[in-house]
């Protein structure tokens, strides 16, 4: 049987769980968080995951999705389990159970605004960023039998197009935030294909360094892999270095930056604790050195 709770999300349970109606066929449904406005010649830096990650766990524990990806970085943080409902679509009493209907109903909250800026570059569209994490993403939820199809297509614009109530409950498969019967949001706007890639060298040519183990990280430790972490670490945002010297040595600058790239990723109180474990290496993807 596949996990109920996916593998590479950290577990932000919020309780509350109800089942899905089993007779009708698997689902999934796309979602972007889109919490700010911003246009072209008005672009906005991107929310922190840990923010929108600590609101569907606070006040915004009523809207959950079961999945917050961030394309960005490949973190994601789940608050459902697979087998439970989720709360992201609007739901009606005694209506087409948008949240019900199917074996699952896997919601996915991409973190995501069109003109969105991160590390100084802006975004139009999801399919425009790194997608980092959509092959997880995508393993998983194809685990739980819902099919490569988009009944009501593929999303390419921000438009509303209702499904009728008859065919959601019938056809399985990927469905648009705005195709979502008794809902009139009109994201995702667009979504990574089944096949994607992200841009850049093929994977084969892609050649990361592989976690080095946790003893590895010990204060005075010198190696090019400490500088190439340094070198990802300012570029994703997390400089907290105070010094540019002894680039390749693990000290207390390495540990508040790494703690600040663990933030990003999701983890809060002792888990961000600034020391590299697998989960968090493999998606700051340091160059093999």
């Amino acid at each position: 049987m596949p996990s109920a709770w996916m593998p590479h999300a950290l577990k932000a349970d919020v309780g509350d769980p109800a089942p899905c109606d089993h007779e009708y066929p698997a689902k999934a449904i796309a979602h972007i968080t889109a919490d700010r406005e911003a246009t072209a010649q008005s672009p906005a830096d991107l929310l922190p995951f840990a923010n929108l990650r600590s609101f569907f766990t606070g006040s915004g524990n009523n809207r959950a999705p079961h999945i917050l990806w961030d394309p960005f970085t490949g973190a994601f943080a789940q608050f459902f389990p697979a087998t439970s409902r989720s709360k992201a679509l609007f739901d009606a009493a005694g209506g087409t159970r948008t949240n019900r209907a199917g074996k699952v109903v896997i919601q996915i909250e991409s973190l995501f605004f069109p003109h969105c800026r991160v590390n100084a570059e802006v975004f139009a569209r999801l399919v425009d960023t790194p997608c980092k994490g959509w092959g997880d993403l995508h393993a998983w939820i194809s685990s739980w039998d819902v099919p490569d199809v988009w009944p009501m297509g593929r999303p390419t614009s921000l438009s509303r197009s209702t499904c009728p109530a008859d065919k959601w409950r019938a056809q399985g498969g990927w469905y648009a935030h705005a195709r979502v019967p008794e809902n009139d949001h009109v994201d995702p706007g667009s979504w990574p294909a089944f096949e994607f890639q992200p841009t850049g060298p093929p994977l084969a040519e892609r050649r990361f360094e592989p976690y080095p183990g946790v003893t590895f990280f010990q204060a005075g430790r010198m190696s090019p892999v400490i500088e190439a972490m340094h070198g990802r670490l300012v570029t994703e945002g997390c400089d907290r270095y105070t010094s540019g010297a002894r680039l390749d040595v693990w000290g207390a600058g390495d540990v508040r930056s790494y703690t600040a790239w663990q933030q990003k990723l999701g983890f809060v109180g002792s888990a961000a604790d600034g020391v590299p474990g697998p989960f968090g290496w493999d998606r700051l993807e340091v160059p093999d050195v």
